[in-house]
């Protein structure tokens, strides 16, 4: 499988774990403080080729994913579970981690952040949905991120994100129905 867009990863294993994966281009960030001349490589990229921005799913990837977002429009954005990130040793979390089966599926899935923001699920469908607040909230937010290949956000991000993405209400309402089932099962 070849990647046409370049993939932006925080570091050389990460490069690596890709390329075990698919055949594709990376930027390294090498690290949370993403300068100007990662910034101007990326926008460079997306001018010419389109970039996913493929950040480990935790809080130095996502200020990395916002700090590059918010400066370089346009850019796709793969999301991986926590839990295909996490070292065999159980100490760590990363892309470098993930089997090439997850990062294939993660790349698959890789989606564009809208700037122009509708809002078609409100703060309210989110208390009412019992995504924020209350008993089993996050399990389900965590679920709730895998079904629409947002990745994991924390109440406040949720309804953020759910817009950025453009999820429509139906997709939210089928994402739902989902996981009551499995809450049904489990219970």
């Amino acid at each position: 499988m070849k990647i046409q867009e370049i993939i932006v990863v925080e570091g050389k294993d990460d490069t690596t774990a890709i390329n075990r994966a698919v055949e594709a281009d990376t930027i390294e960030t090498n690290g949370s403080a993403v300068n100007q001349i990662v910034i101007e490589k990326v926008r460079r990229a997306q001018e010419t080729r389109g970039v996913i921005i493929f950040t480990d799913p935790d809080y130095p990837g996502e200020k990395i994913r916002k700090t590059i977002a918010a400066q370089v429009s346009g850019c796709k954005h793969a999301f991986l579970p926590k839990e295909e990130a996490i070292a065999k040793s159980g100490k760590g979390v990363g892309v470098e981690h993930a089997s090439p089966e997850a990062i294939k599926e993660a790349l698959k899935d890789a989606q564009i952040m809208r700037k122009e923001i509708v809002e078609e699920i409100t703060q309210d469908d989110l208390i009412t949905a019992g995504l924020i607040g209350g008993q089993g909230a996050k399990e389900r937010r965590i679920h709730l991120g895998k079904l629409l290949k947002i990745g994991y956000t924390n109440g406040k991000q949720l309804h953020k994100r759910l817009m950025m993405f453009q999820i429509s209400r139906q997709e939210f309402a089928e994402a739902l129905v989902t996981i009551r089932q499995e809450e049904r099962k489990d219970g």
